[in-house]
Parts: structure tokens; sequence; C-alpha cells
């Protein structure tokens, strides 16, 4: 009776064991190694997937734009509420450059005396899709990682403001998070590592026509980042359209290649 306890028992523990060694295995090969999920693409591992072991570093801030209000242009507006076409003397911070695509002249800068002169660039006038990047004068942007870009933003309507990103290459993405309608300002961050990418038309604002998603860009060497929400304003007032009064990028500065 002993004896066949004790085969048994032997028994049971070499079926764990090899249970165990087989589930160890499995989680190697969905995980991608010790790393937890499978690199790619100028990614790196999956943050939330590192493991205690594994410190976690956030890069430092790239830029942040604080709009102002360049007076020496001509107000197209009224007195209560100045605007003009987005010009590069709107661009505060002075390692900036400002990039417009689609309608550039719908764009606007907007500063409101009676509201403590918050100044903001805004959609509502354009009259087709359009796009507002910001490129460093001197760097491109490391993005992998646990880069983030964070804004302040305004959208009525129907519209999406999405971010989109000119890489080295020339390649241009815009990423599937958006921020929508607020009644009011609203602030709000967003993980680059957690997007999803679609190729950009960039001379028309519009998704690239083949219609699939890019699997883990390289986001390692990044020129131009901006936002569109893919459609035309509504104009003055209440309607459709979106505005962003500053934006904060962070990202480990990288040197321009000379091309």
């Amino acid at each position: 009776m002993i004896a066949r306890l004790a085969r048994v028992s032997a028994l049971g523990l070499l079926t764990l064991c090899l249970a165990a060694s087989a589930d160890a295995q499995r989680g190697q090969a969905q995980g991608g190694g010790r790393g937890g999920e499978a690199q790619g693409g100028g990614r790196g591992p999956r943050p939330g997937q590192l493991g205690g072991a594994v410190t976690a570093h956030y890069p430092p801030v790239f830029f942040r734009e604080d709009w102002k209000f360049d007076k020496s242009v001509p107000n197209q507006n009224n007195e209560r509420e100045p605007e003009h076409t987005i010009v590069q003397g709107d661009v505060k911070n002075p390692n900036l450059e400002v990039r417009l695509y689609g309608d550039k002249a719908g764009t606007r800068t907007v500063i409101q005396p009676y509201n403590e002169d918050i100044t903001y660039v805004m959609s509502l006038l354009c009259t087709s899709n359009w796009a507002i990047t910001l490129r460093d004068k001197n760097n491109d942007v490391d993005l992998s990682g646990l880069a983030t870009i964070k804004w302040r933003t305004r959208v009525s309507g129907f519209h999406l403001l999405r971010p989109i990103l000119k890489l080295a290459d020339g390649t241009w993405l815009i990423g599937d998070k958006s921020v929508g309608l607020s009644t009011d300002w609203v602030e709000s961050e967003i993980q680059l590592y957690d997007m999803r990418w679609r190729n950009l038309d960039i001379e028309n604002v519009v998704e690239g026509r083949e219609a699939r998603w890019v699997d883990n860009p390289d986001l390692t060497h990044v020129e131009e980042i901006g936002f569109t929400d893919l459609m035309r304003g509504a104009g003055h007032g209440s309607g459709g359209g979106s505005r962003v009064d500053w934006i904060q990028v962070t990202g480990n500065p990288v040197a321009r290649a000379k091309r």
C-alpha cells in the first residue's frame, strides 16, 4: 500500500512539472521572450508589460507651443476677437517652425482680449481639409517608448482632432486616437505607444488610399508633429471646428540628418 501511494505521488509531481514547463514555453512564445511583447519598428517592448525588474524611462519635454498673436498682421475679424491666417510670427517658441497644409488660408490664430488674452489656433473658417504641424529648427525627435502628446483643446460638432506625424523619410502618419466635442477647454494626453497609425495624404489631408494600418512604424526620427480633424470648418459660432490652445510633446531629441 505504501509503495503504491509513493508511485501515485511521484506521478502527480511529474505531471505538475510538465504542465509548468509547457505554460512557461507558451508565455515566452506569446510575449516575445523576457521583455514581454515582441519588439519591432522602433517601438520597443510594451511599457505595461516590462515587469518589475525593468525601469520605465520617461522622455523629457521636446517642445511646448503656447501661441502668441502677431499684431503686425492685419486683423481679419472684429476688434472684440481679432484673428488672422496663421503666420510664423504667431509661434511663441523660438525653436519651432509652423507648417500649414491643405486649406492654409482658412486656418486662424485668434486672441480674445475679453478673456485674459487667451490665444489659440482654429479651423472654423477652413473651407476644405487642413493640417497644422510644428518642426524643431535643429533636431528631429524620437517618439518611441513612453513619448506623449499633451494638449488643451476645444472641439465642436462631430469633429475629431487627431495627431499627425511626418517621419524623417517623408512618410506621413495619422493616429487613431482623437479628442472630440467639449463645451469648454479640456486638457488631455495621448501615449503614442498605444496609437495605431494609417498613412496620410498630406497634399489633400485625407487618409491614404491603401486603407490599411501601418504596423510598428519607426518613430525614432520624426520631423514634424501636428494635428488635423480631416474636415472643413462650419464657420464662426458654435458649429463644427477644432481649436488648440497649446500643445506639448515629450521625446528625445536626435540629430537631423542632412537631406
